[in-house]
């Protein structure tokens, strides 16, 4: 899977307009909807942040991977933001988050879902990529490092 096939440039936002938790998905999904025309975006408000609620997404090393599956969407899409300063996202590592990358699906795509996941999660433990996007000042700059890792995969 190639993590460019779901991430629209329009779809990252630096710095995100927010602070918390839950304002921060709320961004992210509002972001998405809009890009992607998606009308039903309180539906898919409601699925990320019920998932969320089961068990927190913030993974460690300063990543938070919200995510959820909902019929309001019709193909799997991520959006990506990174706060100004680093959140408190209830992190498995108790560490802050400093960037958040949101996956949604609609329900059919579970094994999309987990693709993408899992390579986003692939990608985050590489400490210079990380490292890299956690310095990113801008939305093109966060998206060119995806360019450069995807380019660099797909030659191996």
């Amino acid at each position: 899977m190639n993590l460019l096939d779901i991430l629209r440039l329009e779809c990252i936002r630096v710095p995100l307009g927010h602070a918390e938790k839950k304002a921060i998905i709320d961004e992210l999904v509002d972001l998405l909807c809009s890009v992607h025309k998606i009308a039903r975006a309180d539906e898919l408000r409601q699925a990320v942040w019920s998932r969320e609620q089961t068990r927190t997404t913030g993974i460690g090393q300063g990543l938070a991977i919200p995510h959820g599956k909902s019929e309001a969407c019709d193909d799997l899409m991520l959006a990506i933001g990174k706060p100004a300063q680093p959140v408190d996202f209830q992190s498995i590592d108790r560490q802050p988050v400093k960037l958040v990358v949101l996956l949604v699906s609609p329900p059919d795509q579970t094994s999309r879902h987990i693709q993408a996941l899992a390579r986003i999660s692939r990608l985050m433990t590489q400490d210079d990529f990380r490292e890299a996007v956690y310095n990113a000042t801008s939305a093109e700059e966060i998206y060119r490092l995806f360019e450069q890792y995807e380019s660099s995969t797909a030659q191996r």
